[in-house]
């Protein structure tokens, strides 16, 4: 691998993981000010546990062997044959660190949907559990396993089956759909949704929107594994998407509710690098900024069915990262052009808009059906197991109260008695 590549995978590496922290105060803004710090918690715990869960059984499960379609084996636990003086002088634990980044990101996702009811000794034990049990096999499927290797497509072919350049399946729709299981199992938060939750700090929403799109170069661009053209054309689409989906969702606001919003600008952007994750190294030319455009209108009216179907999605994980991923993965298969990522072959690589035909569309539709399948069914089964045993939700008085001092014996505000019961 030659030097310049090497930089730009760790660079990509290192902001990635400045997402996490950076979700952390995207979740933690929208939040109640009694409850900021469990949140910061729920995201920095998926920091402090991943990686070794990753290094230890995660990686080699998610990825090694190729040949095997449906989940690894421990070829490559406990870091066997992980080193910098192997064969391909260190490109496996380059590319392993890199993939590592998006496993800590990916449970931190849920939290949000679950914030200001859920035990932080049952999200202590379900990041973990989630991780080895829904996200390693999905991953696995997705880059190696079956859904990349097609189910519907000819085999002769190189690359016949889906497409997901940097997690729009894998990650966007896995963790989305998993945050609707676990809301519906965790319920409603008390007084919803009579009771108002309004962001409690939108200066740190914001803040955290900027770190996010500035990490989300090295999720999308870093993908490309080198420092090359797809790389370029990533970052690029990853630019144009997001202020396209911001614009749109901003739009939107104005035209029902008389008002431009720094809540809807933020959740806009952020829907629109959910929805280009998928596409980010496939699509050129203004087909980013149509799936933005597409993801942010659809986004923002997805956040609402929470209220008309009844589930207490508290910071719109469902609405932005389940319909913002799905709507990308799916566009894959309408705004896919060869010419950018191989060039003409496999033809059924183009998208219907490129002179493709439906197979790639079909390829999109059923990887995220069963994705949507199992990681509804078994993060179900997850929480169910835990509501048996350790039991997920804290009590009335603590909810009523605030999880920072029940949970963590912290407050995140000292003075300024008006923000204690917001």
């Amino acid at each position: 691998m030659d030097s310049g590549s090497l930089a730009w995978v760790l660079t990509s590496a290192a902001l990635v993981l400045f997402m996490t922290p950076g979700l952390a105060f995207f979740y933690g803004g929208m939040d109640r000010s009694r409850s900021v710090l469990n949140m910061l918690m729920m995201n920095f715990w998926c920091l402090l546990t991943i990686p070794i869960l990753w290094v230890t059984i995660g990686y080699s499960l998610a990825q090694a062997p190729f040949e095997n379609d449906f989940l690894g084996d421990f070829t490559n636990a406990f870091l066997r044959d992980m080193t910098i003086t192997g064969e391909d002088g260190g490109k496996g634990l380059l590319v392993m660190v890199f993939l590592g980044m998006f496993a800590v990101i990916t449970p931190a996702l849920i939290s949000g949907a679950v914030a200001d009811r859920m035990k932080f000794a049952a999200w202590a034990l379900f990041a973990p559990i989630w991780t080895l049990l829904v996200f390693v096999p999905v991953f696995k499927w997705v880059y190696g396993g079956w859904f990349f290797k097609g189910v519907f497509a000819d085999s002769d072919l190189a690359l016949p089956g889906s497409l997901d350049f940097a997690g729009g399946t894998a990650i966007h729709v896995n963790a989305g759909i998993s945050a609707l299981a676990a809301v519906l199992v965790l319920g409603k938060r008390k007084g919803w949704p009579k009771e108002g939750h309004p962001p409690h700090n939108m200066p740190l929403v914001m803040l955290g929107t900027g770190i996010l799109w500035f990490g989300w170069f090295g999720f999308n661009a870093g993908s490309a594994l080198f420092a090359n053209g797809q790389a370029v054309q990533a970052f690029l689409n990853t630019f144009l998407a997001a202020a396209a989906a911001g614009l749109a969702w901003a739009l939107v606001e104005r035209i029902r509710d008389g008002h431009f919003t720094n809540l809807g600008a933020a959740s806009g952007i952020v829907a629109g690098l959910v929805a280009i994750t998928p596409c980010a190294g496939f699509v050129a030319g203004m087909s980013p900024i149509f799936i933005g455009l597409i993801a942010g209108v659809a986004c923002c009216l997805a956040v609402g069915l929470k209220t008309k179907f009844g589930y207490d999605d508290a910071l719109d994980v469902v609405g932005v990262h389940f319909v913002g991923g799905l709507v990308g993965s799916l566009l894959v298969g309408f705004f896919a052009d060869a010419t950018y990522f191989g060039g003409g072959e496999p033809f059924f690589m183009d998208g219907l808009f490129f002179g493709g035909g439906p197979d790639l569309l079909i390829e999109q539709l059923f990887a995220n059906g069963v994705t949507i399948v199992y990681a509804f069914v078994m993060t179900t089964l997850i929480m169910l197991a835990l509501k048996a045993t350790i039991g997920v939700r804290v009590s009335e008085e603590t909810e009523a109260t605030g999880l920072d001092l029940a949970e963590h014996a912290e407050t995140a505000y000292h003075s300024g008695a008006g923000l204690s019961g917001s």
